[in-house]
């Protein structure tokens, strides 16, 4: 498995859909959460983009210097940029970066959003661009001099100079679920990527895209997007999914919804129907909690659970094909932490922290330090 966590640039609090416990986001805060990323072992940490975000691309600059091993995983939008200028500033901060950049593609799916972006087009037209943008892009990082003539993009001489570390280019990830969407990760995606659905659900989508991988001669890697609440006891894990939506009343969530219902993306509206914007039978599989979607558009479900039964769930998506996992938890800071203590121990992890710590806790009776396997064992 590979772990990654989240760099909440469009906010981050105790509690969803209140100001209570809210955290303003600062370049200090964002560099602690980024420091724990590298810190605790996380692959790498996911930052989100749109207009209620600070711009990923600037964020994860700024995080570079100040980080050594994490890995950003940061979204280029195809029709807001050219996919040669795109090429230039993936390479550009793979090389900065001694080759820790990863691309999320991002198709969108908010028409009101793309239009004061300034794209207008439809939900199939938005994928045949997509498709026409990563044939270039890949291309171009791959060394060749690119003419291509499409119906969206136009390249006369498109060329990369200066080369990424990683080849042929960085790892593309990419989410969408849509017929449309499952046809452009089977042709050029290297991981894609579902929101938390019921294992049964993502099995059908893994399914799918391994087929259409096939018929085109590829193969492709399945990561999946969640949200997380850990805890020692399952008890306290519940408690603290309905502390983190106490504030959430009904008018919150109904204006929610009616923001989510003007999307044409496929995985808002699997998601909204998870839940159909309602607080009741919030479990919409053993420990899958649809509890944050009810104001949070895109990735609405968390593993909700003790370290060992959020472990177990884990395995049963790596059984149907998952082996990235994606998680944030509220607030952002506090809960890469426990993540890293408590699920970290009982996961196959390609990439533990190896550095050598002797000491964990505080020394005891100004004798002695606990005993790391205890540690290890209690998570």
């Amino acid at each position: 498995m590979k772990i990654y966590w989240f760099i909440p640039t469009h906010g981050d609090s105790r509690f969803l859909g209140t100001a209570k416990g809210g955290r303003p986001i600062t370049f200090p805060y964002l560099r602690q959460i980024a420091q724990a990323v590298d810190e605790l072992g996380f692959e790498g940490a996911l930052l989100p983009t749109g207009k209620s975000c600070e711009d990923s691309w600037v964020t994860a600059s700024s995080l570079l210097s100040v980080t050594e091993r994490m890995k950003f995983l940061v979204a280029i939008r195809p029709g807001l940029i050219s996919p040669s200028a795109a090429a230039r500033m993936a390479a550009t901060f793979d090389r900065l970066s001694n080759g820790r950049m990863l691309i999320n593609v991002v198709t969108g799916g908010d028409p009101v959003e793309l239009a004061g972006d300034g794209l207008h087009l439809n939900h199939t037209e938005r994928y045949e661009l997509t498709d026409e943008f990563l044939e270039v892009w890949r291309r171009e990082l791959a060394g060749e001099d690119v003419h291509f003539e499409g119906k969206h993009v136009k390249i006369h001489g498109g060329k990369a100079l200066l080369p990424p570390i990683q080849k042929p280019y960085p790892p593309l990830y990419f989410g969408g679920s849509s017929d449309p969407a499952m046809h452009v990760a089977a042709k050029h995606i290297d991981v894609y990527l579902t929101w938390g659905e019921p294992p049964a659900l993502v099995a059908e989508k893994v399914a799918k895209v391994q087929k259409l991988a096939a018929e085109t001669g590829r193969t492709v890697s399945f990561g999946i997007r969640l949200h997380v609440i850990v805890r020692e006891t399952s008890e306290e894990a519940w408690a603290a999914a309905n502390s983190l939506i106490q504030y959430v009343d009904e008018e919150t969530i109904r204006k929610s919804q009616e923001v989510f219902a003007r999307y044409d993306s496929v995985g808002q509206k699997r998601m909204t129907a998870l839940h159909n914007g309602k607080k009741e039978s919030l479990e919409i599989s053993p420990n899958l909690w649809a509890g944050v979607g009810l104001v949070r558009g895109g990735a609405g479900t968390a593993l909700v659970g003790d370290a060992d039964t959020v472990a177990e769930r884990m395995k049963e998506y790596q059984d149907i094909g998952i082996d990235h996992f994606i998680f944030s938890g509220y607030p952002h800071l506090e809960e890469a932490y426990r993540v890293a203590e408590l699920l970290f121990p009982r996961l196959p992890l390609e990439n533990q922290n190896s550095r050598s710590i002797e000491a964990y806790g505080e020394v005891v009776a100004n004798n002695h330090y606990p005993d790391r396997k205890e540690a290890k064992a209690s998570g």
